[in-house]
């Protein structure tokens, strides 16, 4: 059909959509005309959107993985956007479907074993291995996203008091470090930050071999050299250490509020997912276990 192929001109010269989201769309929108049996731009301009809804309930009757029904309905959608753009329909026949809910995979979390084997690997006899020493300590210690760790100044600090200020997301929050990523930034503060920063205007606690702060990409690329040096095979993202902290802190039992407090989330509701993640462990040890389960 030439809409199809405007379309798809569209999105490739207009839009500069990748090869592969060019081909995901318009094999949705063809597989949609396919089986709806529309056959002519005429048929697929009256288009309604009960055809769309039942196209999805379809969908999911035949097993299709709630991200595939979703990807769908957001290629037809775009398809009838751009439609709507021509004004060649009044309105979009995929807008306000009832739709499943997103898969929430659950996150990648670390046995405490790995969290080990991950914060020995650094060689802080190296400048570059104790600043990263630090870096995995005081990130696994407060549960902090990378970019809340690789925003902290100096000031933000207090070994005394064994905490640190945490500036990001809504509000400010002051989250406890622990005695070994404490002594961890204490050397990394006292004998090796001031041999790598030459412009003492920067005042980021965090700095990279050559005195400029620390990028989000720097660390991930730190990280996954650790990662690999630990042998873990794990899809592991900046995000995991973030939440091994929390699942960690919850299986010892800690408070989930108080958890919540320390990730900056608002709300327990936020930590749900962890919680969910132990409920499930803990069902599978008890059927594994259990002589009457």
């Amino acid at each position: 059909m030439e809409l199809i192929e405007e379309f798809a001109y569209y999105l490739s010269k207009k839009q500069r959509a990748s090869n592969n989201t060019l081909l995901s769309y318009r094999r949705d929108v063809e597989l949609f005309f396919s089986k709806e049996g529309i056959n002519s731009d005429e048929d697929c301009l009256k288009v309604t959107r009960d055809q769309v809804q039942e196209y999805v309930i379809g969908l999911e009757r035949a097993g299709k993985a709630n991200s595939t029904v979703l990807r769908t309905v957001s290629s037809i959608r775009n398809f009838y956007n751009y439609l709507m753009g021509r004004k060649l329909v009044p309105d979009n026949p995929a807008a306000e479907l009832i739709l499943p809910a997103p898969e929430r995979k659950p996150p990648v979390v670390l046995t405490p074993g790995e969290v080990n084997r991950l914060l020995d690997m650094p060689k802080t006899t190296e400048l570059k291995g104790a600043r990263d020493k630090a870096m995995l300590e005081l990130l696994y210690a407060t549960g902090m996203k990378v970019s809340e760790l690789i925003s902290l100044e100096l000031k933000d600090v207090d070994l005394d008091g064994g905490v640190v200020l945490c500036k990001g997301g809504a509000r400010p929050r002051v989250i406890p470090m622990g005695a070994a990523a404490g002594e961890a930034v204490g050397y990394y503060i006292a004998n090796v930050r001031e041999l790598m920063v030459e412009n003492q205007r920067v005042k980021t606690l965090f700095v990279n071999c050559g005195g400029q702060p620390m990028t989000r990409q720097g660390f991930w690329k730190i990280i996954k050299g650790y990662i690999a040096d630990a042998g873990i095979d794990k899809a592991v993202t900046p995000q995991t250490l973030r939440h091994s902290f929390a699942v960690h802190l919850l299986r010892n039992g800690a408070d989930a509020e108080a958890v919540s407090q320390m990730l900056g989330y608002n709300d327990i509701v936020s930590t749900k997912i962890y919680s969910d993640m132990l409920k499930d462990r803990i069902k599978k040890v008890y059927n594994r276990s259990h002589p009457r389960a």
